[in-house]
């Protein structure tokens, strides 16, 4: 079993504006990112972003230009040498209904560990919101909560490689 990095997406890995991010004049890709998830990625961790798109089940914007984004930061980190191995999404919001995918649910990092062959006790989920780290929490990987646009790179640092 391979060892698993969860990362949230807005405020984690691109810049949190506040609102919905969804159009690739508003994605920015936070300094040191690459830098960081390389790291990972050159220690034998498996990159996985794990996001909720909440915008889709309120009709603001569609999966198309979810999947644009995403082609986007999966361009821009191979350009750097880093390869996602996989990008899971929650398209629906709360105020529609209850889901199991959305995050605090652990749906999607469980499935992500079945496609991948993670083992959940040696994993992480990198995030900013309670909701992140309590995804993690409810399947057994440890949740490392970071204030929002923080830079990734010294938490990958210490709390992940150091460890």
């Amino acid at each position: 079993m391979r060892k698993g990095a969860f990362l949230d997406r807005d405020g984690v890995l691109n810049r949190e504006r506040g609102q919905h991010t969804w159009s690739l004049p508003e994605f920015e890709v936070l300094p040191g990112v690459p830098q960081a998830l390389r790291l990972l990625q050159d220690a034998g961790w498996v990159l996985v972003v794990i996001t909720n798109q909440s915008g889709i089940g309120l009709g603001l914007y569609g999966h198309a230009e979810v999947e644009e984004v995403h082609g986007y930061l999966r361009r821009a980190l191979a350009d750097q040498g880093v390869q996602l191995s996989d990008v899971f999404y929650c398209p629906h919001h709360p105020s529609k209904g209850k889901c199991l995918c959305r995050k605090p649910g652990s749906l999607l990092l469980e499935r992500a560990m079945a496609i991948h062959g993670i083992d959940a006790a040696r994993s992480v989920m990198i995030g900013d919101r309670d909701r992140d780290v309590d995804a993690a929490a409810a399947c057994g990987v440890r949740g490392i909560r970071v204030d929002s646009n923080e830079a990734l790179l010294p938490v990958v640092g210490e709390h992940v490689l150091n460890a």
